[in-house]
């Protein structure tokens, strides 16, 4: 019978030759992932079934990345209840600042290699959709079902339908992976692939680097995604030397696998894109804007693009410029690992100088957990994937999301344009 990618890896997760849309399954995951947001619920579901011990601690990831350091009592004793039940599970990939790389999530997995192609991880965040780009399958799970799986070591899925996403052309200057996602978004909305896996082929592929993949299969979920996935090529295969020295399977969809749709991607159709406030799928071309949005914050950083060449995209727009008078414009890398790479390449220094303030590898304002979070009546650009009412800060503020180009851009001009326009 053929298969879909994702179809693929979860037949041989669940032990069988083959399935189809809408089968349930039982499968062993090779990560599960909870943060400090997340798994103090968890805990509260597994305490309350009386379980004590982890079936499979050296399956368990647990970064603490939203509130940290902390910014309160409640997030402080948040990670203290988390860190004391790892040590009593022997769970080693704890992470909280003294014990590994501090950053975010969906950042440290795959640059940490543990994530491989064809293997399966789930995550108690929504953006676990993101490790798809190296070929994985990768989803978001409840609370409750990671508390279920640590009492017992295996959950359930539902086999997804897939959408095909054909990629051709080239990337124009200035546009990158961010626009591409927000410009699918804006063309088959928050729920047009609700439930399914978007699955990226064609020959545009190889002209996407694997930081745009994992920026564009991060917000999968914002089209209502069970997954996102890339094939596996050279570029990954790339990626993951000195950080995947296990062996790996790669999969790839068959030639007449059932898709529920097609939708042609055109890379040197797609410009500089801002999604509008309150949902991700209000998408415009930035050369279309014709107002003059002047903002309070600019934020460049997050799951979605606080990487390495998310940076230096920024830091040439910033490079011997300032930002906007009345802007705050805060830069967050994604990892310690990042950080370091910027500062040896000079863009914090290009930041610092432009008036940027440089905060640690967290989430930040993000979720409005803190550092960043803005206020009634102010608009921000930011580089993350979510810009719901509320979502960084008061409900009556505005939030737009963009590119890390174009949040640059914008900030030395103090209201929303586009890279082209510096």
């Amino acid at each position: 019978m053929s298969m879909t990618m994702t179809q693929k890896i979860l037949a041989a997760y669940a032990g069988l030759e083959s399935v189809v849309a809408g089968q349930l399954i039982k499968v062993q995951p090779d990560l599960v992932m909870a943060h400090d947001v997340s798994m103090p619920v968890v805990l509260n579901f597994y305490e309350m079934g009386g379980f004590k011990k982890v079936k499979y601690p050296e399956k368990m990831f647990l970064p603490m990345d939203h509130f940290t350091p902390c910014k309160d009592i409640k997030a402080a004793e948040n990670c203290r209840r988390v860190r004391e039940f790892a040590q009593a599970n022997g769970i080693e990939r704890f992470i909280d600042g003294g014990t590994g790389p501090v950053g975010i999530c969906h950042a440290l997995i795959p640059e940490q290699g543990l994530i491989a192609p064809g293997e399966l991880a789930v995550g108690c965040d929504s953006h676990s959709t993101t490790y798809g780009a190296v070929g994985a399958f990768s989803s978001g799970f409840g609370v409750s079902d990671v508390a279920s799986w640590m009492a017992n070591g295996e959950t359930w899925l539902k086999v997804p339908s897939a959408i095909k996403f054909h990629v051709t052309g080239e990337l124009k200057p200035c546009v990158s992976g961010k626009d591409v996602m927000l410009w699918i978004i804006k063309t088959i909305g928050v729920d047009g692939a609700l439930y399914k896996s978007m699955e990226f082929s064609g020959p545009g592929v190889k002209n996407l680097s694997m930081d745009a993949r994992l920026t564009i299969t991060n917000m999968a979920i914002e089209a209502g995604a069970k997954n996102g996935i890339f094939p596996v090529d050279d570029i990954t295969r790339e990626y993951l030397k000195g950080r995947v020295d296990r062996p790996y399977k790669e999969y790839c969809a068959d030639q007449d696998a059932v898709y529920d749709n097609v939708v042609e991607v055109k890379l040197d159709e797609i410009d500089a894109m801002v999604a509008f406030p309150h949902l991700p799928e209000n998408g415009h071309r930035v050369k279309d804007i014709k107002e003059k949005i002047y903002l309070t914050e600019v934020f460049i950083g997050s799951c979605t693009n606080g990487r390495i060449s998310d940076l230096e995209a920024a830091a040439k727009i910033l490079e011997g410029r300032k930002v906007a008078k009345g802007v705050r414009v805060l830069i967050t890398p994604a990892t310690p690992t990042v950080f370091k790479e910027a500062l040896r390449l000079g863009y914090i220094n290009t930041f610092v100088e432009a008036g940027c303030v440089i905060l640690n590898s967290n989430c930040a304002a993000c979720g409005s957990g803190h550092m960043g979070i803005i206020g009634k009546g102010e608009k921000a650009l930011t580089t993350t994937n979510r810009n719901f009412r509320g979502r960084m800060g008061h409900i009556d503020s505005e939030i737009y999301l963009a590119s890390p180009a174009t949040a640059a851009a914008s900030a030395i001009t103090g209201y929303i344009c586009g890279p082209e326009d510096i």
